[in-house]
């Protein structure tokens, strides 16, 4: 049994991508699965993902287009403020322009960038460059 659902997204992901598939499949999901999904294919990391319902809790088939190098969660998910966010950007990724993180906010999730631009905060999910 897998105890943390988005830490196991992220990292059957990092794995497919490093061997170069082009698609994986992750099971168990949740909704906040599927809204990582939609928020990395909003940026242009994965492709078109596609729900599976196979009776035992569905599961996702991925399109991966070859563009991410990491993808990690972050445990434990504390909550950060709009300032604290330039701080998280700098620790977590490794250049300015280079990669999201993605924030859990009272609106949905969004990145950082979007975070700052609207001038909110929230909860640290996970990073991807």
């Amino acid at each position: 049994m897998q105890l943390d659902i988005v830490s196991n997204l992220f990292s059957i992901i990092h794995n497919a991508e490093s061997v170069r598939k082009r698609e994986c499949i992750i099971n168990p999901i949740s909704k906040l699965a599927g809204n990582i999904l939609r928020v990395l294919q909003r940026e242009g990391y994965v492709g078109e993902f596609e729900y599976i319902d196979d009776g035992r809790g569905g599961k996702f088939r991925i399109q991966l287009l070859g563009r991410i190098n990491k993808s990690r969660s972050v445990t434990p998910r504390f909550p950060v403020g709009v300032s604290d966010l330039a701080d998280e950007a700098k620790r977590l990724l490794p250049s300015r322009d280079m990669g999201i993180i993605i924030v859990s906010t009272s609106s949905g999730l969004k990145t950082h960038r979007e975070c700052l631009k609207e001038r909110v905060g929230g909860v640290l999910v996970g990073y991807v460059y």
